[in-house]
């Protein structure tokens, strides 16, 4: 199994932004086998109903990476497993979505709350703004917004409120502080919802481990850069795999 990797997706776009990175992925090294797993359809905020289902459902002893709330389960997840999870990589996820005094490098809490309330009250406008928001950017961030939104399901109110109370709820520090494997965690330069200090600040918290910068791209950029990306998280894998 440790030459399996799990892929977990974000927040409301289901799971067509990681196929390309997949596909790169699997040129790179046959051998690989990439998988991505959708996010459980639950109205529960709890990380403890997500992570438990996901548990049930993923094989052990794969690595788990993650983009964004993906990312972030998959952190969770990785310090639950331990010595069950070959190891972590993340892409656009922060420690924090939701800023605190202790993790100030995050989506302050009253832009988080009103982006709330849009999708409360409007929840296909409100995922059309977080598509224009995940694109942010890019070279051509109109046209990424558009390939995001043109392949996300159908926007159901309650799954998109539940999943935003679980990125208002996770704190991932103590998982990443916990988890002995190895992990890699890549952010954006351009990233328009997870900010560059989250970066530097993670790297304060944990000085050993791998964390690389996408140099101008937008939060979306598994799916704007994916052979960048493949190429990041390839180099990793072996260079983990020589350890």
């Amino acid at each position: 199994m440790r030459d399996r990797l799990i892929l977990l997706p974000g927040w409301g776009l289901g799971t067509a932004p990681l196929e390309p990175l997949a596909a790169a992925l699997r040129g790179l090294d046959p051998r690989l086998h990439v998988e991505i797993e959708p996010l459980p359809p639950l109205d529960s905020s709890d990380p403890a109903d997500w992570l438990d289902q996901l548990d049930a459902n993923l094989p052990q002893d794969a690595w788990l990476g993650g983009w964004s709330l993906g990312g972030m389960l998959a952190a969770e997840l990785a310090a639950r497993r331990g010595e069950r999870c070959a190891g972590l990589l993340t892409l656009a996820s922060n420690l924090r979505f939701v800023a605190a005094p202790s993790w100030p490098a995050a989506m302050p809490a009253e832009t988080f709350n009103v982006f709330r309330q849009g999708c409360a009250s409007d929840a296909s406008a409100t995922l059309k703004r977080f598509a224009l928001l995940c694109a942010q950017g890019a070279a051509d961030a109109r046209g990424l917004s558009r390939q995001l939104l043109g392949a996300a399901p159908q926007p159901q109110a309650e799954p998109l409120l539940a999943g935003l109370d679980l990125l208002a709820a996770l704190d991932t520090r103590a998982a990443l502080q916990g988890f002995v494997g190895p992990q890699l965690h890549l952010f954006a330069g351009a990233d328009g919802l997870v900010p560059a200090g989250a970066a530097s600040a993670l790297l304060e918290l944990l000085p050993d481990i791998e964390i690389g910068l996408i140099d101008q791209a937008s939060h979306a950029f598994p799916l704007e850069r994916p052979h960048e990306v493949a190429a990041a998280i390839q180099g990793f894998l072996h260079e983990a795999g020589d350890d």
